[in-house]
């Protein structure tokens, strides 16, 4: 048994949480999230907390009983706290800024790169070099960051690129002058 499923999810002050069928609705001061478990997986909400647990034992189903724990728990926390990652842009005529609801990149490229931002995503530029991505979805967070950082990972000769704020770049040492 999935030691992460059987912890219940408790619920913080100030949002609330239903199940109606296999639907769990989550609602909380930063929007409204909503999650379709399996057949095999029973959600309810008990005394301030969310429970999940198996119905049957099939091998899908011990498989799904921690994701979708997992997967409930971060909807509480991205209603009530949000998730929030940072990029830092590195090298020289490299940055970025906000064009409505698409964010222009220039990376290094003959052209800029535009980003259409997906709905219930905020991005936020702060001096052309630091892009924060925030949302209460979790894995649509992490996407958006994820596919910035894809059109120009940082390279490892002189660190150009963008990188994760706090992630730490392998230098290499550049071809030796005899």
């Amino acid at each position: 048994m999935s030691r992460i499923g059987k912890q219940p999810i408790l619920i913080p002050d100030g949002v609330t949480a239903a199940v109606s069928g296999q639907t769990v609705n989550i609602k909380g001061s930063k929007g409204e999230c909503s999650y379709t478990a399996p057949a095999c997986i029973a959600v309810a909400v008990e005394e301030g907390s969310v429970v999940v647990s198996r119905t049957d034992d099939s091998k899908f189903g011990k498989a799904m009983f921690g994701t979708v724990r997992s997967l409930v728990s971060n909807m509480v926390v991205g209603v009530s706290q949000g998730y929030k990652k940072e990029l830092i842009i590195e090298g020289v005529g490299y940055k970025a800024q906000m064009q409505g609801q698409a964010i222009v990149l220039s990376l290094g490229f003959s052209h800029d790169i535009n980003y259409a931002i997906p709905e219930g995503i905020k991005v936020d530029v702060q001096g052309g070099t630091n892009v924060s991505v925030e949302g209460i979805d979790k894995q649509l967070v992490g996407q958006v960051a994820a596919r910035i950082r894809d059109y120009s990972p940082a390279e490892p000769y002189k660190g150009k690129g963008v990188r994760y704020s706090g992630e730490q770049i392998r230098r290499k040492e550049g071809k030796a002058v005899a």
